[in-house]
């Protein structure tokens, strides 16, 4: 058997495969691991893409093994071509995500097996004879989607195979939960709380008008899959009226989910703009958040 070479994913892989999942997302965001069973459970169905997952039809699972130790690993879906499949799925082939040892004395062909594991991944994708191929880096933890700036030695493998970055750019923001604006009371201004499309919402009326909402969603971790980050929290929704902006409506409604999440034992509050939205990406780190990454969505295959 050669030192270096590609095949499909064994379960006794999974120890070696999730210590390099949780390498990688390690540098995204801080205090969050995945258990084995996560990892597994994700190779099989992602329950979070409730809208998606169904849509695919076939997975396929390859690692690159080196010396008898898993150096990179790639994770690929093929949806379906039918008329119940989102016309931007149907019928296209999707590197979900691939990790791979960055170059380091200890690994000197690192480079080497990136590039025949992502040659595997593309003869697979010929394979399925799908029409169109993306790669994303989509790993089942929070705040891990896209391609991270994190990883430049991943674009890089991308970039080599003929990727192309086709989509938008997001900023992901952090903030201590104990860094958001106070809850104080707001002469003529009560809040409700109620189950939201993304969460708990927190809604402001004022003589019987919603000024504006805000959801977080504490349940970014599932108790059964033992993930390691149970004190975050992200930011599902945030919306103010027109007629209310430049009021600091966006700062209460932070300061009402925050004295929330207090009790719900959360301490960093996750959230997501696009990087072209300057303005709430403002509001938010007046309010207390910090740019914790910046992520590629959507990548293409277009090779020269």
């Amino acid at each position: 058997m050669p030192a270096l070479h590609v095949r499909p994913l064994r379960r006794a892989d999974r120890d070696q495969l999730t210590e390099l999942i949780n390498a990688h997302v390690a540098a995204v965001v801080p205090g969050v691991t995945v258990s084995v069973n996560t990892v597994l459970s994700d190779l099989e169905r992602q329950p979070g893409e409730f809208i998606t997952d169904p849509w695919v039809s076939e997975r396929v699972t390859l690692v690159a093994e080196q010396r008898e130790h898993v150096v990179a690993a790639a994770h690929l879906l093929r949806y379906r071509g039918d008329d119940e499949v989102g016309p931007g799925y149907r019928d296209i082939g999707e590197i979900d995500w691939f990790v791979c040892r960055p170059p380091a004395s200890f690994w000197p062909d690192s480079d080497e097996a990136a590039d025949l594991l992502m040659s595997a991944c593309l003869a697979q994708l010929a394979r399925w004879n799908v029409r169109a191929r993306y790669a994303s880096g989509e790993l089942p933890a929070p705040a891990v989607h896209g391609l991270p700036r994190n990883w430049p030695h991943i674009r890089a493998v991308y970039e080599r195979a003929g990727f192309r970055h086709v989509g938008d750019t997001e900023v992901v923001l952090i903030a201590r939960v104990t860094d958001l604006p106070c809850r104080e009371p707001r002469p003529g201004v009560t809040v409700d709380r109620t189950l939201g499309e993304c969460g708990t919402r927190f809604t402001a009326y004022a003589d019987g008008r919603a000024l504006g909402f805000i959801e977080v969603d504490t349940a970014l971790f599932r108790p059964e899959r033992h993930t390691r980050g149970a004190g975050l929290a992200d930011i599902g929704n945030l919306h103010t009226d027109p007629s209310v902006y430049g009021e600091g409506l966006e700062h209460w409604l932070l300061g009402q989910a925050a004295d929330w999440l207090g009790l719900c034992g959360v301490d960093r509050l996750l959230a997501y703009e696009t990087a072209t939205d300057r303005t709430m990406i403002d509001h938010l780190i007046s309010a207390g958040f910090r740019e914790l990454t910046r992520t590629d969505r959507r990548w293409e295959h277009r090779p020269q």
